[in-house]
């Protein structure tokens, strides 16, 4: 990120949180009174007109509503309703930063965060969905929109959350506009960026060509390792055939086509930029290591039925983005089945992660890559073209008119290629060059193609999913989950486990595995179609009487499709796994919450013995080496010898790695840097060191 829109989105933040500030220190009094306004009713009856009949919601000791009513329409009404008794802020920000519409809440400070969603088209991809889904989808919809409108119609100001009252210092004239199904498909499209794996390190590895050598960088993104677990081992494709296993080659390009990668990494360097941006204010700048699930079999379990364990780490947000809730359907509705609980997504319909009276499903990210960026070479006598394997063609032109709180709308100028969308150009960073010292090559562009700008409805999957009621019904819900990819884990109540990886995942050509910007004028590295459906990932009942997702590797390599090559490298999963052979049979729920809450790090195994087999003269070393030989290897919170483990760690990659990279680029500390210094311990030669 520049330092200019760094300064940019800290100061929008500082100027709301200090305005946040002063009010409650002048005005206390006020502020709690316009605090308890925006307190949902949580008892008593409300009058609300658009519903077929009457509706119960009881909430718990922790506030958690559970919906009651006799039709489908009436659940996701007042579904639509609670979520903005609890969370309208949250709903209203999302789907303003969905549709590229921040400027217009906040003002210009916002105005190149809106540019760059204008250009990825979030909502004008949501627009073609919403023309596609079927009548009773859009019902729920509808209903779910309805349901929101009804509360927000009756409750004005700062009423609807205490946001506006801080809001209204630096945009007087904002009112919020109804909700709209539109607003609630869009959603999936930030949820989507939120769980994109591919496009940074693209990015990273184009940039990192240019002071490191091709094996010295393949070390620093090393493969999967062969000792680490894989979600569905045995899994190979049926009609999947030899020629198809060239996918899974590194990439290979021309001395002429790398050179141009170097000369474009300007471009690169501009969209990453961006991206990260956006990832500040989606939360995914501060996400968590990555998400656990695992489905115990009945024959492993004390109650003789399967146990579904689920936490998914998405960035850390206040509030959360998941809203429990349960949706019943009363046991009289005969046009309504729903008996479901769970979390959900506050703007959207249904339950996301959760269980109805037959089933229970988890979800887990994937990652596969599903991103390609594509260089383009542009018509220096005609800018707005672009060349084909056919010649020169003209791009589409969409002009966005982006509103601006206190100024003039802009109009900014988007321009779409049979790959997507031209995202590396200067149009949201007028002095790039000044602030970069890079320059803007002339005739080439960057163009993205990402599967979440092609129409699917993932919601629609999800619904589906709700009312499934056996393994076959969650296979065939699982058939429309185009993206964001996830783990599908399952469990039922006739005993049963299961997964399913679902997702449009592409094909990609011989010498094209996705690491790499590759050229988009010669057609050498189009997209051959989607992994068919029937030849993704599944398994129902496997063997080992388990299943464990970490974000690691879903298939071995006797999988003749490439998902990717950058899963996260398996610590988190060898470690489920470990724990799960290791527990007293049969698991009971106690074992499985210590699973939850375990700390134990996997490369300490590794790190202290070396470090305790060094020989130290000073005595704070020898200090710390006899602190390290009665550490258990569990991170917790009051461990000393964890502190100091981690400060080790900490410095060693600093020390080994970091100081060998470029200033802007930061390797972190998750699997990736693991795995490197595991491969390092057994290379004491190796020229990293």
């Amino acid at each position: 990120m520049t330092k200019k829109i760094g300064r940019i989105i800290l100061g929008t933040v500082v100027v709301l949180v200090l305005l946040a500030s002063l009010t409650a220190l002048i005005a206390p009094p006020l502020v709690r009174r316009q605090a308890e306004s925006s307190f949902p009713q949580v008892d008593g009856e409300i009058q609300v007109s658009g519903l077929d009949g009457p509706v119960e919601i009881y909430r718990d000791g922790y506030g958690i509503p559970h919906i009651y009513a006799s039709t489908q329409h009436d659940l996701f009404f007042t579904q639509g309703y609670v979520h903005a008794q609890d969370r309208f802020w949250q709903m209203d920000f999302w789907r303003h930063l969905g549709a590229g519409r921040l400027a217009e809440l906040v003002g210009k400070p916002m105005l190149e965060s809106d540019k760059f969603l204008r250009t990825l088209g979030w909502e004008r991809v949501a627009k073609q969905e919403l023309a596609l889904i079927n009548s009773e989808e859009l019902a729920i919809l509808d209903a779910y929109s309805a349901g929101v409108n009804a509360y927000i119609e009756k409750t004005k100001g700062t009423s609807l959350s205490l946001e506006y009252m801080f809001l209204g210092l630096i945009n007087s004239d904002y009112e919020p506009s109804p909700w709209t199904p539109l607003n609630s498909l869009t959603w999936g499209k930030a949820m989507a960026w939120d769980l994109r794996a591919n496009l940074g390190s693209e990015i990273d590895r184009a940039k990192l060509l240019k002071t490191l050598p091709r094996n010295q960088l393949e070390f620093i993104f090393p493969p999967y390792p062969e000792d680490h677990p894989v979600i569905v081992p045995d899994f190979s494709t049926k009609q999947g055939n030899k020629d198809q296993d060239i996918s899974r080659n590194r990439s290979e390009l021309s001395y002429t086509e790398e050179t141009i990668l170097l000369t474009v990494v300007s471009l690169l360097e501009n969209i990453q930029y961006s991206a990260d941006n956006l990832d500040q204010i989606t939360g995914g700048g501060f996400q968590s290591v990555g998400s656990n699930s695992w489905a115990i079999s009945g024959d492993l379990t004390d109650t003789g039925k399967p146990y579904l364990v689920n936490d998914p780490h998405l960035g850390s947000q206040m509030p959360s983005i998941w809203y429990e809730v349960g949706l019943h359907c009363q046991e009289s509705a005969e046009d309504c089945e729903l008996n479901v609980t769970g979390f959900s997504f506050a703007g959207v319909p249904g339950i996301i992660i959760g269980h109805n009276d037959r089933i229970a499903w988890g979800l887990t990210n994937v990652g596969p890559d599903v991103m390609d960026l594509y260089i383009e070479k542009i018509n220096p006598d005609r800018p707005t073209q672009y060349q084909t394997a056919d010649g020169w063609v003209e791009m589409e032109s969409i002009i966005e008119v982006i509103q601006v709180a206190g100024e003039e709308p802009v109009e900014h100028q988007v321009y779409l290629t049979r790959h997507g969308p031209i995202i590396g150009s200067d149009y949201d960073l007028d002095d790039f060059h000044e602030t970069t010292g890079l320059a803007i090559p002339d005739n080439y562009a960057l163009a993205l193609r990402w599967t979440a700008l092609e129409p699917s409805c993932v919601f629609c999957a999800i619904w589906e999913i709700n009312r499934a009621d056996n393994w076959e019904d969650f296979r065939l819900a699982a058939q429309t989950f185009a993206v964001p990819s996830q783990n599908l884990l399952y469990a039922d109540v006739e005993g049963n486990i299961g997964y399913q990886m679902p997702g449009n995942i592409p094909i990609r050509v011989e010498g094209h595995d996705g690491m790499l910007p590759v050229p988009g004028w010669n057609g050498e590295y189009e997209w051959q179609g989607y992994i068919p459906f029937a030849e993704l990932p599944h398994s129902l009942n496997p063997p080992q009487g388990y299943i464990v997702t970490a974000n690691n590797a879903v298939v071995g390599s006797n999988y003749s499709y490439l998902i990717t090559e950058e899963w996260s490298l398996g610590f988190r999963a060898q470690r489920i796994v470990d724990l799960l052979e290791a527990a007293p049979k049969p698991i009971n729920l106690t074992t499985i919450k210590k699973m939850q809450g375990d700390n134990y790090d996997l490369l300490a195994e590794v790190l202290v013995p070396e470090i305790l087999n060094l020989q130290f003269l000073d005595p704070d070393l020898q200090n710390a080496q006899d602190l390290l030989r009665t550490w258990n290897y569990q991170a917790d919170m009051n461990s000393a010898q964890a502190a100091l483990y981690m400060t080790f760690w900490q410095n060693l990659i600093n020390n080994a790695i970091q100081d060998n990279l470029p200033d802007d680029y930061h390797i972190g500390v998750g699997s990736r840097a693991k795995e490197i210094v595991r491969q390092l311990v057994s290379q004491p030669d190796n020229p990293w060191w």
